[in-house]
């Protein structure tokens, strides 16, 4: 291993000069590292883990790189503030992090080699790969939005990674732009999935790692069903935290927003987003029409009518930029070649807003049927109804790998109440619980509040 004597980042053998600061590389053994300022650098923890430099520090805990003695290669180093090692929950969560990612080897997931406690020093320790890059979430607070190209490569990879954890039934239940990490390669980013501490392991009843009235992830992409804290909740949460992570990648905003956790998940649960089109108007980035329509389906409430799988979430943003294939083919073109076939497909993807609305060149096509309803359960917006006729077909969507017979019985159900009413209003069963779903998520809401204020 080679080090700067300036940074003290490390380097392997055949570097040369230091990216960061252009100085020449040495040996990392003739690179001193102690430092009054954290007496930590320069030890080795574990009798194998060689701290060099401050990385970042996080709520949890200080990240170092390292040099692993015993392979010789980089290596990120998490020692968790005092107060956390204490925390048995957060203890056991870091545990849970380390063994998803033995049982979990993906390019597009972040390795985990290690987590134990030095005996020596009495410090809890995360090993991980070292990685090059930043997160998704500071590339958005510097640029605010992503161009096409970047976008489908992205979440074409990310959905790669969340694919295989979903196929061995592991579910985030964190996804939000501080657990994607973008590695810079001369192709664009490579994309590294972090914190599977979260996971939900629908193989096993894994130990619950919360207490009553709190819910684990983020709230501005948190799924109406995992806002509950509904045992249900399966792959499809992390479609929707996926589908608002990309909404706010062209925007520049998340779709839903509060001024506090309650008020978010409120939004969440009972507000439906602006179309992207809406929101983004103005800015340098075209945004297709379709992509309206795709992000409906991406955040439904109802989790039986979203799109059902992150790869058809990334399929679906592709397409609706005009690119062919699949996010299979996408994650591993170069990010120049992709720009290009958007570019090529601009005039295409575009085209049809300008036949049909001259008015609005960048308003959504007419739907070809009056919308019936946009979802049924208690995730739903009340919807607008209209009855089936020559004119007005039941349009019943299908959506992959995410059909199932509940979708059919929720199709079942959709006609049957269609078949009460007139030309317009709420059948009578819908109405008599909308307010009560409405007040039952309110009041839960406020005791989250109180659990946390108490907390």
């Amino acid at each position: 291993m080679k080090s700067c004597p300036r940074c003290r980042r490390g380097y392997p053998d055949d570097a040369g000069f230091c990216p960061a600061d252009g100085t020449a590389l040495i040996q990392a053994s003739l690179v001193p590292v102690a430092s009054p300022d954290d007496p930590r650098l320069g030890l080795k923890l574990s009798d194998r883990y060689e701290m060099r430099r401050v990385v970042a520090d996080g709520g949890m805990g200080r990240v170092y790189e390292g040099i692993d003695k015993q392979t010789n290669t980089r290596i990120a180093i998490k020692v968790l503030h005092s107060d956390v090692a204490q925390d048995e929950v957060a203890l056991e969560r870091f545990k849970r992090e380390y063994q998803i990612s033995s049982a979990l080897p993906h390019q597009h997931i972040v390795k985990v080699l290690d987590f134990q406690r030095d005996a020596t020093h009495g410090l809890w320790l995360l090993v991980m790969e070292f990685l090059d890059g930043e997160e998704l979430r500071v590339v958005l607070k510097r640029e605010k939005r992503l161009p096409p190209e970047r976008l489908v490569r992205m979440l074409s990879q990310v959905a790669l990674g969340l694919d295989e954890a979903h196929a061995k039934q592991y579910v985030h239940r964190d996804l939000k732009p501080d657990n994607i990490f973008l590695c810079g390669t001369r192709e664009g980013d490579l994309v590294k999935i972090l914190d599977f501490g979260s996971v939900k392991d629908k193989n096993k009843q894994s130990k619950k790692l919360t207490v009553l009235g709190t819910t684990i992830g983020s709230p501005y992409y948190m799924a109406p069903e995992q806002a509950q804290g509904l045992e249900t909740l399966d792959a499809r949460a992390d479609v929707f935290a996926l589908g608002a992570i990309a909404y706010e990648c062209l925007v520049g905003a998340v779709p839903f927003d509060g001024n506090n956790g309650p008020q978010i998940l409120l939004s969440i649960m009972t507000k439906d987003p602006q179309p992207p089109t809406v929101r983004g108007k103005g800015g340098d980035i075209p945004i297709p029409p379709a992509l309206d329509h795709v992000m409906d389906e991406a955040l439904a409430k109802n989790p039986n009518i979203r799109i059902g799988s992150v790869g058809a979430l990334a399929d679906a943003i592709g397409r609706a930029y005009g690119l062919t294939g699949d996010h299979r083919q996408w994650a591993v073109t170069p990010q120049p070649e992709l720009k290009r076939m958007v570019d090529e497909a601009r005039p295409r993807t575009m085209q049809a807003a300008v036949v049909e609305t001259a008015a609005d060149p960048f308003a959504a096509p007419p739907p070809t049927a009056t919308p019936i309803m946009s979802g049924v359960g208690p995730f739903s917006p009340v919807p607008s109804y209209a009855p089936p006729s020559q004119n007005n077909p039941v349009i019943v969507p299908t959506y992959g790998q995410g059909a199932s017979a509940m979708d059919a019985a929720f199709e079942a159900t959709r006609r049957a109440e269609l078949a009460e009413v007139g030309s317009a209003g709420i059948p009578p069963a819908r109405a008599a619980w909308v307010l009560p779903a409405i007040i039952g998520a309110v009041i839960g809401l406020l005791l989250l509040a109180v659990v946390l204020a108490v907390r």
